[in-house]
């Protein structure tokens, strides 16, 4: 071939200011493209030769050699594939793949989108303009009688491209980096970015540093390799020790017998794994393996809970692994991640578009060849396709879910602390998982066991229907009055009655605790419910879901808690009762009334309706928590206890001067069953706690 000087095939008068602004977001991504190039050529020529087009040599062994040299601050990367002709690089590289200028410049002048703006060009090889003044390429191809091909180019538009002098089939790249980049010939430097974007590449890729001392090994004479250089036979002698025999008597004992051993130089070790874990059948994974994996991939060294593998060949190609790490934190800090591949290309960390974002919680790879990336391979092109991809990933982790709990149900009850936070944070993002998981979501009631939103329902529902049952029968023994008066007050109960079944829960147990016990008394159940999620949680629920609804277990004194009264028996109690506490508290937004409640040690309880308990939540989650929840709805209503010695005393002695300070007190002991006193509150409670005792005394 003649030497031939010329100009890339494009009208601009620099092309690589273009590449070096929009095509890559990340500077060392030019190891991942150069790299891939590499894997892609072997790639191919090992397919030539399974189609009988090319015969490799018996010894062949495909692989990437990577050299970095800081002392001439340039760095090569060599592969052994199919290499290229003159005219294939004429076509390749000097016509920017198969592109002309006017083409290039006048699709993208005016692109919004800057990480757009190669488009379908595959422009790789020339990222390595972003860290290079000058690059060289060696190349030989597998074709008969092919000649070496050597071409440069100072990052400019004009190239030189001679006869070369490379006698390996294959390519050899050389970056003669430009100042500022001097940290990738850097040997540590290298590792790490080649491990971020290499660790999987179906190809043995090996890394070393130009003139480094040779490292030397020493193995047993059976492991030797026929590519092994050995450099000395090293002979070690007997070890022996003295003992004592069955007889007491001293004696030289052999410990380990006489042995050689080769000195070798060390043995290449690629930095990747050509065959990661999500590559092979889920069938020949053991469970060893898959912690190794986690382990290695996302240095985290408590073991995952449990791990779905994804394998799908149709109707697109994708495989993963996703483990469910300890995510029991508060949801909004955990972080998790992603890793998606390409073809085991590393592209990025949770890429929002595939990944759905409460998957983000979780740590995983997957590998997707079909997803419609742009050509940096950095960035995803707006495709129904990829939807279509989050979707199936987001249906496969339900999937195992719901199979763990039919099947698994001891697993995934141990689990569900840890993993509850994630799936009542996917059941707020997603719809459809919200709906696929509605009958399998966990609940722990009050007795520390696990319970599915169907299993509380079933008995609370069944309770109900015994009710009205018997309502029913009641009613029919009844006198019956005026059709027309029966069916006006039927159309108005009609209006106002709320039919959902009512699942109560607890959001701090010992908080909470007066009420749970009262609870626990009538063989009524609750539900614990103390994440920071959950409000929003159960009201997603609850939109979703017409039969239901969730309320505090102090929301409200349930008639399953009292005795039943005529509506005349309490008139002149509740009459004295609300004026004298109207008084000594001098509350004005204070609800009072007066039950009668099984539990006659329970002198008073204080409720908050639903609907003002999730508005006061909503202002804490919004910091607005030193507002009155009162100005918000905040009806709260004291239930006094008619049962109650202490009530009863009040009623019996309500012009006493002690009365007001027994109000008060019954008030804030009222209110510590519900929540924290303020600090205000608190230090009047305490003196006041004091005085009553100082009255004992008098």
């Amino acid at each position: 071939m003649s030497n031939k000087h010329g100009s890339l095939s494009i009208n601009s008068d620099n092309i690589f200011p273009i590449i070096k602004k929009w095509l890559y977001s990340d500077q060392d991504i030019f190891y991942r493209e150069l790299v891939s190039n590499g894997c892609d050529a072997i790639t191919k020529l090992k397919k030539l030769d399974m189609m009988g087009e090319y015969e490799l040599p018996a010894d062949y062994k495909p692989q990437l050699q990577i050299v970095v040299d800081p002392d001439n601050k340039k760095v090569t990367i060599t592969d052994n594939g199919l290499g290229m002709t003159a005219d294939e690089v004429e076509e390749y590289i000097n016509q920017i793949a198969f592109s002309g200028a006017t083409d290039f410049i006048e699709k993208y002048k005016d692109k919004a989108n800057e990480d757009q703006i190669i488009g379908h060009f595959g422009l790789g090889f020339y990222s390595a303009f972003m860290v290079a003044d000058e690059v060289h390429i060696d190349t030989l191809s597998y074709k008969k009688d092919a000649s070496a091909v050597h071409w440069e180019c100072d990052g400019g538009t004009e190239f030189d491209m001679t006869d070369g002098i490379k006698e390996e089939v294959g390519t050899t790249i050389t970056l003669f980096l430009n100042e500022d980049c001097l940290e990738y010939a850097n040997e540590y430097r290298a590792r790490e970015v080649l491990e971020k974007y290499c660790s999987f590449m179906p190809t043995p890729i090996y890394l070393s540093k130009a003139n480094a001392p040779e490292e030397y090994e020493e193995i047993d004479p059976a492991d030797k390799l026929d590519t092994d250089t050995v450099i000395e036979t090293i002979h070690e002698d007997a070890k022996t020790e003295e003992k004592e025999n069955e007889n007491g008597e001293k004696e030289i004992v052999e410990v380990s017998p006489a042995k050689d051993k080769l000195k070798i130089v060390k043995r290449p070790v690629a930095l990747n794994d050509t065959t990661p874990l999500w590559t092979k059948n889920p069938n020949d994974c053991t469970e060893e393996e898959y912690k190794e994996f986690y382990r290695n991939v996302f240095h985290d060294y408590k073991e995952p809970l449990f791990w779905i593998h994804l394998n799908m060949d149709y109707p697109f190609n994708l495989k993963g692994i996703l483990y469910f790490p300890k995510i029991n934190t508060e949801y909004d800090s955990i972080e998790g991640t992603i890793k998606l591949y390409n073809n085991q290309v590393f592209i990025a960390d949770n890429i929002k578009e595939v990944i759905p974002e409460f998957l983000m919680l979780l740590k995983g790879v997957i590998d997707c060849p079909d997803l419609p990336l742009n050509v940096s391979r950095s960035a995803l092109q707006n495709d129904g396709f990829v939807k279509k991809i989050s979707e199936y990933i987001t249906k496969k982790v339900a999937d195992k879910l719901i199979g763990m709990c039919k099947t698994e149900k001891e697993s995934y009850e141990k689990y569900w602390d840890d993993i509850s936070p994630f799936i009542k944070f996917g059941c707020l993002k997603d719809e459809k998982f919200c709906d696929k998981m509605n009958d399998y979501i966990l609940f722990k009631n009050i007795d520390d066991k696990y319970l599915t939103l169907p299993e509380i329902l079933k008995p609370v529902e069944e309770e109900e229907k015994s009710e009205e049952d018997s309502t029913e029968e009641a009613a029919s023994e009844e006198t019956k009055a005026d059709d027309t008066t029966a069916d006006e007050n039927n159309d108005t109960e009609e209006e106002y009655k709320d039919e959902r079944s009512v699942v109560y829960y607890v959001t701090d147990k010992n908080q909470q605790s007066q009420y749970i016990n009262l609870f626990r008394e009538q063989g009524m159940d609750a539900v614990i419910l103390d994440h920071n999620i959950d409000s929003s949680f159960i009201t997603q629920l609850e939109r979703r879901n017409d039969k239901y609804k969730f309320m505090r277990i102090d929301a409200d004194v349930t008639g399953t808690l009292t005795e039943e009264t005529s509506e005349d028996e309490l008139k002149d109690a509740t009459e004295t009762l609300k004026e004298v506490f109207s008084k000594a508290l001098n509350n004005d937004k204070l609800t009072i009334q007066v039950q009668k409640l099984k539990n006659a040690d329970t002198p008073s309880i204080i409720t908050l309706s639903e609907e003002g308990r999730r508005m006061q939540d909503m202002m804490k989650m919004y910091a607005m928590g030193g507002m009155d929840a009162s100005m918000f709805g905040g009806d709260y209503t004291l239930t006094l206890n008619y049962n109650n010695a202490l009530v009863q005393y009040i009623l019996n002695n309500k012009d006493s001067e002690h009365v007001p300070m027994f109000c008060e007190q019954l008030y804030d002991l009222a209110m510590i069953s519900n929540q924290p006193l303020s600090p205000e509150a608190m230090t009047k409670f305490m003196k006041r706690s004091n005085d009553i005792m100082l009255l004992l005394t008098k």
